[in-house]
């Protein structure tokens, strides 16, 4: 790197700087890394308390983060949420936060505009040049808002569509290295589809596949030869839902995520060969490393994300949720519990989540003790 960011490793993991991708490689662990990650961390509160299972749940206001054209099929035609997550708390950070923002509101019966926005702060960061010699401080942040449209294809069934402006400040200027850093920008959409098959008490199938992230390469300097991938990711979704009576429900998720993305060429311990593998890496063109993720020389079934999430419903005030999350441990490790609560009313929920403490020690995970807290305000009429 041309600067070593000094604020645990576990922020380390969140920030990627030109030239210097965090990534991790041994002959058995390669984690694919990408620039702007925090598009990846779970924005909402019912979802970090089903384990970030969130594709083909339930729709409300915090849809256009998972699936946008959940929101046709949402209760309500209109409904605004807004959400906040301290980020990294286990490690002793109080100044790194996650808040976001989402709406939908109906035209009609059969399409529906909808916005979201995110906005992630990594505190105060020392720089520091390879000598240990303090360089600057600098207060890093990134932000996306993106605006979307869904449509009714038939009774069952959606589609959704978003464009996204994103803007990742790290750093700016010459922090005493010889280079000189901007704010990368980049633009990306995604599209998904929705099918609900439940009957009318509610009970029944839901299903949803969502493609997220698909844009240009994001850089952070003036050399177009250093620019990093942006999160691609291809996210399926199922859920059920059983209804005991009247007032009990009990819904049950599971989503499956790959990156869209290619793991970086092993190290050859070969200089030349490793600079050419590297160069030619990141000339990779944007469509064509889609396609090349689903043939890189790694084992695809590592590659997947696992979320498993349930919901029980009471008298639809009182809900109760409980999730888990499996990531290889050659593609990450991040392995964890999730659970969460939520009060209904007919104009507002109110929810959070909290991720239960794993591992001790240097295995303990850095997301420990992560607490989400979410409003979701319902406006309008009833949807039909």
């Amino acid at each position: 790197m041309h600067a070593i960011l000094k604020k645990g490793m576990g922020l380390l993991l969140m920030i990627c700087l030109s030239g210097g991708m965090v990534s991790a490689q041994t002959d058995s662990v390669n984690i694919v890394s990408t620039a702007v990650p925090f598009l990846r961390i779970s924005p909402d509160a019912r979802a970090g308390g089903m384990g970030d299972a969130a594709i083909a749940t339930a729709p409300d206001a915090n849809s256009p983060f998972w699936n946008l054209s959940k929101v046709m099929f949402a209760k309500k035609n209109s409904a605004v949420a807004f959400n906040y997550t301290p980020w990294l708390k286990d490690l002793g950070l109080n100044d790194v936060y996650l808040a976001s923002m989402a709406a939908y509101h109906k035209l009609d019966e059969e399409q529906a505009i909808s916005t979201s926005l995110r906005y992630f702060s990594l505190g105060n960061i020392q720089l520091t040049d390879y000598s240990g010699n303090i360089l600057n401080t600098v207060k890093p942040s990134e932000f996306c808002i993106d605006a979307g449209y869904t449509r009714l294809l038939n009774s069952k069934l959606s589609i959704g569509v978003a464009l996204r402006y994103i803007n990742s400040r790290l750093v700016v200027g010459d922090v005493g290295t010889g280079v000189v850093y901007k704010a990368g920008n980049a633009v990306a959409g995604d599209i998904s589809l929705y099918y609900n098959g439940q009957e009318a008490d509610g009970g029944g199938w839901t299903w949803g596949a969502v493609l997220s992230n698909m844009g240009s390469k994001i850089g952070y300097t003036n050399d177009s030869r250093n620019k990093d991938f942006l999160p691609t990711n291809l996210g399926l979704g199922a859920s059920y839902t059983s209804v005991f009576d009247e007032t009990n429900k009990l819904s049950i998720a599971m989503d499956i995520n790959k990156l869209l993305v290619p793991a970086a060429p092993a190290a050859t311990g070969v200089f030349s060969t490793d600079s050419a593998n590297l160069a030619a890496y990141r000339s990779s063109g944007v469509v064509s490393s889609w396609l090349k993720s689903f043939n890189d020389g790694t084992n695809q079934i590592q590659n997947l994300q696992v979320s498993l999430g349930a919901e029980y419903n009471y008298n639809d005030q009182f809900l109760v949720r409980a999730g888990y999350f499996y990531e290889n441990k050659n593609r990450g490790n991040r392995k964890f519990f999730s659970a969460g609560a939520g009060f209904q009313l007919d104009f507002m929920q109110i929810n959070i989540s909290y991720l239960v403490p794993s591992g001790s020690g240097i295995t303990r995970n850095p997301l420990s003790n992560t607490l989400r807290l979410g409003l979701v305000f319902n406006l309008g009429e009833k949807g039909k």
